[in-house]
């Protein structure tokens, strides 16, 4: 049952993602409440999966991997490189996704931010209506929101690992016994 309880507390998450992605790209803003809420989903899930499994490492792992993100974006935040609310939601995803998934996080946040970038130097790649949203926005703001792709990225890993984790329960029969 704890398993069902975790993954309810990450499919809570997707649509906070998906709010802090837009307002970050609306406003350059990435709130703490939203950043704290989803550290509480992030942990309790974990919580969660480890109390089933009496396995403290994704907990530890997770915790390491945040810790090591915040210090290493840090100094970037500090040269005005980064936000710091990406900073932020960059050290609560690896909470939300489990230290032993970050790569999976990783290479789909290297390809949304290539994406990214690549919209940034050609936004006439998009349709007409993205294109002038996008192209507004630039110009108004003159930054790239990076909370996007990050948000992006957590999202797809975490349907991931939702469906993942559905396929492993229904070939089990763990569903049949839930019924």
């Amino acid at each position: 049952m704890l398993l069902v309880e975790a993954l309810l507390l990450k499919v809570l998450a997707i649509p906070l993602l998906a709010r802090i992605g837009w307002l970050d790209f609306t406003t350059q803003k990435i709130s703490n409440r939203d950043v704290l809420l989803l550290l509480c989903l992030g942990a309790g899930g974990l919580l969660l999966l480890s109390l089933q499994s009496g396995s403290w490492w994704d907990m530890g792992l997770s915790a390491l991997a945040g810790l090591l993100l915040f210090v290493a974006l840090f100094p970037f935040w500090a040269l005005r490189k980064i936000g710091a609310g990406d900073v932020k939601l960059l050290a609560v995803v690896p909470f939300l996704i489990g230290g032993s998934d970050l790569a999976v996080f990783s290479v789909l946040l290297l390809v949304f931010a290539l994406a990214t970038a690549v919209i940034v130097k050609n936004p006439f790649m998009l349709p007409a209506g993205a294109f002038r949203l996008v192209v507004q926005h630039l110009d108004r703001k003159g930054v790239v929101p990076f909370g996007v792709p990050i948000s992006l990225a957590a999202i797809c890993t975490l349907a991931f690992l939702i469906y993942r984790s559905l396929m492993v329960a229904s070939s089990s029969g763990i569903l049949n016994q839930l019924n």
